[in-house]
């Protein structure tokens, strides 16, 4: 197993992060709308809003399983913060980064996994991603409706930035 990277501007990037006061919060409808549509237009048992902190993953919101975080270093979402692009792993079992992964090897079994940076005030808070029990094809339109996606939870998450509050 890969473990992810640390961004460059790792300090910085959870700085911001604790600045949203997002951490730890209650569920909220505007964020699991999101990952309840997400889980079914792409017809996958799995949908989360993550958010990454430096030891664990959180979920804002998680769709199909009942975690609420998981630690950092088995976390598929902590190396997709590290793209502009979506990191889409089609087989996990046959990808080098996760092959021997603790959630590939045993459960949730994942096999498909893609998974969007969700940008605010210029950092990679998180992600907002799916991901299934099978291998299975991503498609340039379920790319960008990934993105779509994503960019609403965007504007979701900068509406929690403080210098909108004041």
């Amino acid at each position: 197993m890969q473990t992810p990277a640390i961004p460059a501007n790792e300090s910085s990037r959870i700085a911001a992060l604790h600045a949203l006061d997002i951490l730890d919060t209650a569920p909220e409808e505007r964020y699991d709308r999101l990952t309840r549509l997400a889980k079914r237009v792409f017809n996958v048992p799995y949908s989360t809003i993550s958010m990454i902190d430096d030891q664990r993953q959180w979920f804002k919101s998680i769709q199909g399983l009942s975690l609420c975080q998981t630690s950092r270093d088995i976390s598929f979402c902590a190396h997709a913060i590290l793209f502009d692009e979506i990191l889409y792993v089609d087989n996990a079992l046959k990808d080098e980064r996760f092959h021997d992964n603790p959630v590939v090897v045993g459960d949730p079994k994942i096999r498909f996994y893609a998974g969007c940076s969700l940008n605010v005030n210029g950092f990679k808070m998180g992600t907002f991603c799916v991901f299934d029990k099978k291998p299975r094809a991503f498609t340039a339109e379920d790319r960008q409706l990934l993105k779509d996606l994503a960019g609403l939870a965007e504007q979701e998450l900068a509406l929690r930035e403080p210098s909108r509050s004041n």
